[in-house]
């Protein structure tokens, strides 16, 4: 049975049979990697088997000891939880991080920092932590995640022990939806497919009904793109909506960090900002700004993820594979543009998909590559 502390890795059973076995043995190993692609539950695992490592029951993992319940809730003063809103973990970050890792364990028998995003480190950073993950201090442990070993660099981990997850299949995840939070079995099982099993996009999916039809909005996008103006206007619509997506969530975030520092320093709403405090008032907007690159791009690569699974199911009905289709809902539609190009042609829209997130992770001219990719997404001339 599984420790209800891993309730909500939907079919990792090897993984879970993983952590708990290292729990139980009481010594874990002092530095993991955890990988898995985008769904995958990385995050989710790195915390559960944090919060089964500071339980205080037996066996470990209950989930309702004071130890869990704070580490499930980020609340643990001996669990760290490391992000960045940046591109990449800055040197100073790492720094920290490291200083942080030689304070003693307080009230938990470990101390543990979790790095999510490990991919995010320069090579420049990982090698600051390099040295402190090969001489850790007692009762210390790293738990770092990436989406697969390759992107964290081999100094790192050949010295961290590998946890590997997969993307769970669909049935685990409507299932953990109906579990977990109350969905109807369909209702579960739709969201489940068209986020290609990823946890978290279907959770919200499945209870969003905005993000439902913005979804719909770029799955259809080829259905109602067949000129070359229509393909411009497209492009500039989905950097639109990426860059306002980025905007309203720094927005928030910003006028929340700047309330928070004014109180912090004793400064009402409208006072003016003495010239000491200039410095922290502007590193604030900088650092939202960052954030606000990194959360374009990420809304841009979960627009072109979705836009990918059109052409996959076109390609899917071509070849007669037999596979469920993630748009099922679309199928009469999907068959019909199917009938009215090559495979080739379908093969070739998925590589453009592709090489334009390439393009996009590489800095490049957001509205240029994304014109240039619907330019490519055109039906075939001739057979429409």
């Amino acid at each position: 049975m599984t420790r209800p502390v891993f309730a909500d890795l939907a079919g990792q059973e090897r993984v879970i049979d993983t952590l708990t076995a290292e729990v139980d043995r009481g010594n874990p190993t002092h530095a993991w990697l955890v990988t898995g692609p985008p769904g995958s539950g990385r995050t989710t695992a790195a915390r559960a088997f944090a919060a089964a490592l500071q339980c205080t029951q037996t066996p470990a993992g209950c989930g309702e000891c004071a130890n869990c319940k704070m580490v499930m809730n980020s609340e643990h003063p001996d669990v760290s939880f490391v992000s960045t809103d940046k591109f990449e973990y800055q040197i100073a970050d790492v720094r920290h991080l490291i200083t942080r890792a030689q304070e003693s364990a307080g009230t938990g028998r470990w101390r543990i920092i979790i790095i999510e995003d490990a991919d995010r480190m320069s090579e420049r950073s990982t090698n600051v932590l390099l040295k402190a993950i090969e001489e850790p201090p007692a009762k210390m442990i790293w738990i770092l995640s990436a989406p697969s070993p390759a992107d964290v660099l081999v100094t790192i981990r050949s010295r961290c022990r590998a946890v590997n997850l997969s993307v769970p299949s669909t049935q685990d995840v409507a299932d953990l939806l109906v579990r977990r939070d109350g969905l109807e079995p369909d209702q579960a099982m739709f969201a489940a497919r068209v986020s290609q099993s990823h946890i978290g996009v279907a959770r919200l999916l499945a209870r969003d009904e905005q993000a439902r039809i913005q979804r719909e909005k770029v799955v259809t996008l080829p259905l109602r793109t067949t000129t070359l103006p229509q393909a411009m206007a497209a492009a500039a619509e989905i950097s639109k909506l990426a860059s306002e997506r980025a905007e309203n969530i720094t927005g928030t975030d910003l006028q929340n960090k700047i309330a928070q520092l004014r109180h912090a320093n004793g400064l009402g709403p409208e006072e003016t900002i003495p010239p000491g405090l200039r410095g922290q008032f502007k590193a604030l907007e900088d650092d939202a700004k960052r954030f606000a690159r990194r959360a374009a791009f990420d809304a841009l690569d979960r627009t072109l993820t979705d836009l990918t699974t059109f052409f996959r199911d076109v390609l899917s009905i071509q070849l007669k594979t037999g596979t469920e289709l993630i748009n099922e809902h679309l199928r009469e539609k999907l068959e019909r543009f199917a009938a009215e190009q090559s495979c080739e042609k379908s093969l070739a829209q998925l590589d453009a998909i592709n090489e334009t997130r390439g393009r996009l992770a590489a800095n490049v001219n957001q509205l240029m590559a994304l014109e240039a990719l619907m330019t490519r997404l055109l039906p075939q001339p001739g057979r429409r």
